[in-house]
C-alpha cells in the first residue's frame, strides 16, 4: 500500500452517452469526500494504488493514538478490577446458589471481553482510516448499471426516480452505460416504463432454472435475481457492474468516481456508503441515518488498510470476472456480507494474489432509510440474522484462509450484532438470576462500580465524539453528536437477541425486502411484540425480587433501565402518530386561504 499524506453507439438508444453540459456540472460536496479524481501513477508497467490517512489529513493522528490508547487501557483495566478475584462471593456451600453465581460472574465475563473487543475495534479503526487516492477510470470499459426491482415490496414511482438518475451517470469509458432493471415479477408496468426510458428490462419469472429452493438462483432473494441475469447476460457483454438499490439515486459523477481503482487488476470491487436523504422525515430515519456513522465514516475506511473493505449492497461497482470467479453472488440472507468473505478468501486467477477491495467515503448515491420502527426492526433483524449466519457457516471454516489483518478486521467488525445479542440475553438471565436467588456473582462497592463503569463508557463516547469530524453523512444535522444513532442501536437490542436465538435454534433465514416509500406500513403494537416480552420479563424480575427480598437500589439499576429502554420507542411511536394526526386535521384549513387566492 502506498499511503501519502495530504461499441461507441447502440440502436434504440438503450446506451448512455455522455453529455457536454453533464460534464461541465459542479459536483454534490458530499460525492467528492475522497478528493480530486487524478492521473494513475504507473510504476514497472503496473497501477500503483495510494491513500491519505485520515488522521494526518485532519493533522491529529498523534491525539488520536493517545486516546485510542487510553480508551483501551481504561476499559482493560475496568475489566480486570472488576473480574478480579477477591471480588468473588465467599463461603457460598450452596450447589444451587453456587452455580448461579459462577454463571452470573461467567456472564459478565462475557459481555466485558465484548465491550472491550468493541472499544479496541473503534479505536483501532480510528487510527488506521485511510481514503482512496481517486483516478482517472480506463477506458473501453463494458459498462452495465443495474437495479432490481420487488413489485408489490417497491412503488414504480420510486424505481421510475431511480432509473432516471441512472440515466443521468456519465460515462467515463467512452463506449456507454447499459442499464438494465432486474424485475422479479415481470411486472407489465415495469416494462411500459423501461421502454418509455429506453432501458434494459430482464425478468427470471417464471424460469425455473433461475428460480431454485437455495443456491446461486435462489427464488425470492435478492442474490438470486441478480445470479440470473449474470448467467444469462452480464458475464459475456460486460467487464463491470454497477448497482444501486432501488431506493438508492446515484449522483452524475458515480461511475467517474467508482471505477478508477479498477485500474489495479486485482480489485474485485468497489463500494461507497450508505446514506439515506430522508432523514429529516421523521426519528425513525433520522436515527437509522445517525446509526451507521461508526460503520460508513471510520471502520470501512479502516478496511482500506487490509484491502478488505466489508460489501455493501446498496451501491457498488464489480469487476464481473472476479465475481464469476467465486460463483456469483453468494446464497446468505445478507449476500454482501458473505460475498465481500468469500472474495477476500480466494485468489485472482490472473494475478495469483488475493482479490482485494476498495471502499471510498464518497456519497454517490442518496437512498430512502426506513420510515416506521417495524420497518427498521425488520431491517435490523435482517442484518444481524445475516451476520450471525455468515458467523455459524462461514466465518469458522474461512477464516484459515483469511491473512491475518483480514482475519483481526473481519474478527473485529463482525463482534457488534454478538456482543449486543449476548450482552442483552445473559443480562436478562442474571437479573432473573439474582430475582429468584439473589445470585449477584460479584462483591463490589455499589458506588465504585457505577463511577468506573460511567468512567468507562464516558471514554467510549469521547472517540465516539472525536471520530464524528470524519462523518460522511450530509443528512445529519450540523453539530450533531450522533446521540439519536445510539439510541437506535440500543432500541434494536431485543431484535439483535432474537435474531441470535433464532441463529442457535437454526430456525430458517428468509430474505425480506424493506418495504420502501407508500408500500411502508404504519407502527402497530406487532412492530414492537419482542419489546413487549422482554417488558414482561424484566417487570417478573422486578416483582420476583420484591416478593424475595432482593430489590436492592443497585440491582434494580438494570431491570429498570430495560424498561424504559424497551417502551421508549413504543412512546416515541406514539407520540409521531399523535403528531401526524394533528397535522392531517389541520392541513385542510390551511388549503383554504390558497384556494380562495385561487378563486380570485
Amino acid at each position: 500500500m502506498t499511503l501519502i499524506h495530504e461499441d461507441p453507439t447502440r440502436a434504440q438508444g438503450l446506451r448512455l452517452l455522455p453529455s457536454p453540459v453533464d460534464a461541465g456540472a459542479v459536483p454534490a460536496p458530499h460525492s467528492v469526500i475522497a478528493g480530486p479524481v487524478v492521473a494513475p501513477v504507473q510504476a514497472r508497467g503496473r497501477f500503483v494504488p495510494r491513500w491519505r490517512n485520515v488522521p494526518h489529513r485532519h493533522g491529529r493522528l498523534g491525539r488520536t493514538i493517545l486516546l485510542a490508547a487510553v480508551n483501551i487501557t481504561f476499559e482493560l483495566a475496568f475489566a480486570v478490577w472488576l473480574l478480579w478475584p477477591s471480588h468473588y462471593p465467599q463461603h457460598l456451600t450452596d450447589t444451587l446458589h453456587l452455580v448461579a453465581n459462577v454463571l452470573v460472574i461467567a456472564s459478565i465475563a462475557v459481555v466485558e471481553t465484548l465491550r472491550l473487543v468493541n472499544v479496541i475495534s473503534l479505536s483501532v479503526a480510528s487510527v488506521i482510516a485511510c481514503d482512496p487516492v481517486l483516478v482517472e477510470p480506463e477506458r473501453g470499459t463494458r459498462l452495465a448499471f443495474a437495479t432490481s426491482f420487488v413489485p408489490g415490496k417497491e412503488p414504480l414511482e420510486m424505481l421510475e426516480g431511480t432509473l432516471a438518475r441512472i440515466c443521468e451517470v456519465r460515462d467515463p469509458s467512452g463506449l456507454g452505460i447499459d442499464v438494465w432493471v432486474l424485475d422479479e415479477g415481470d411486472d407489465e408496468g415495469v416494462r411500459r416504463l423501461c421502454e418509455r426510458l429506453g432501458v434494459h428490462h430482464f425478468s427470471r419469472h417464471g424460469i425455473e432454472r433461475y428460480n431454485q429452493p437455495s443456491g446461486t438462483f435462489k427464488a425470492r432473494s435478492k442474490h438470486g435475481n441478480y445470479n440470473a441475469w449474470l448467467d444469462a447476460v452480464g458475464y459475456e457483454r460486460y467487464d463491470v457492474l454497477m448497482s444501486v438499490d432501488t431506493d438508492h439515486q446515484p449522483e452524475p459523477n458515480y461511475a467517474e468516481r467508482i471505477l478508477g481503482p479498477f485500474r489495479d487488476p486485482d480489485v474485485a470491487y468497489v463500494v461507497g456508503p450508505q446514506d439515506y436523504g430522508n432523514a429529516g422525515d421523521g426519528f425513525v430515519p433520522m436515527g437509522a441515518e445517525s446509526q451507521q456513522f461508526p460503520f460508513h465514516s471510520v471502520i470501512q475506511r479502516a478496511a482500506n488498510r487490509y484491502g478488505a473493505a466489508m460489501l455493501v449492497g446498496t451501491n457498488n461497482a464489480f469487476r464481473l470476472s472476479a465475481l464469476r470467479s467465486i460463483g456469483g453472488l453468494q446464497d446468505s440472507v445478507t449476500e454482501d456480507m458473505a460475498t465481500g468473505l468469500e472474495f477476500h478468501t480466494r485468489r485472482n486467477p490472473a494475478t495469483g494474489k488475493r482479490w482485494s477491495s476498495v471502499y471510498t467515503p464518497d456519497v454517490l448515491a442518496v437512498g430512502e432509510g426506513p420510515m416506521t420502527w417495524g420497518d427498521f426492526f425488520s431491517q435490523q433483524d435482517r442484518w444481524s440474522r445475516g451476520t450471525f449466519e455468515v458467523l455459524r457457516n462461514d466465518m469458522w471454516r474461512k477464516a484459515w484462509r483469511l491473512p491475518a489483518g483480514h482475519l483481526l478486521h473481519y474478527a473485529l467488525i463482525t463482534t457488534f450484532y454478538p456482543s449486543m445479542a449476548i450482552a442483552w440475553l445473559l443480562g436478562a438471565v442474571s437479573v432473573m438470576l439474582y430475582a429468584v436467588l439473589g445470585a449477584g456473582g460479584l462483591v463490589v462497592p455499589a458506588h465504585v462500580w457505577i463511577a468506573l463503569y460511567v468512567d468507562a463508557t464516558l471514554f467510549q463516547m469521547w472517540i465516539y465524539f472525536s471520530n464524528r469530524r470524519y462523518n460522511v453523512s450530509p443528512f445529519e444535522r450540523e453539530g450533531s453528536f450522533g446521540f439519536s444513532g445510539m439510541l437506535m442501536s440500543i432500541f434494536a437490542t431485543p431484535v439483535y437477541a432474537g435474531a441470535f436465538l433464532k441463529t442457535l435454534l437454526r430456525l430458517p433465514a428468509k430474505f425480506a425486502v424493506t418495504p420502501k416509500g407508500s408500500a411502508s406500513n404504519a407502527d402497530g403494537l406487532f412492530a414492537f411484540r419482542l419489546h413487549l416480552f422482554w417488558m414482561g420479563w424484566f417487570a417478573v424480575a422486578i416483582v420476583v425480587s420484591a416478593l424475595n427480598g432482593h430489590a436492592a437500589p443497585a440491582s434494580l439499576l438494570w431491570p429498570v433501565m430495560s424498561l424504559v429502554i424497551l417502551s421508549a420507542p413504543i412512546l416515541l411511536s406514539r407520540r409521531e402518530q399523535r403528531a401526524n394526526r394533528v397535522a392531517d386535521l389541520r392541513e385542510p384549513l390551511h388549503s383554504v386561504p390558497t384556494l380562495e387566492r385561487a378563486a380570485s
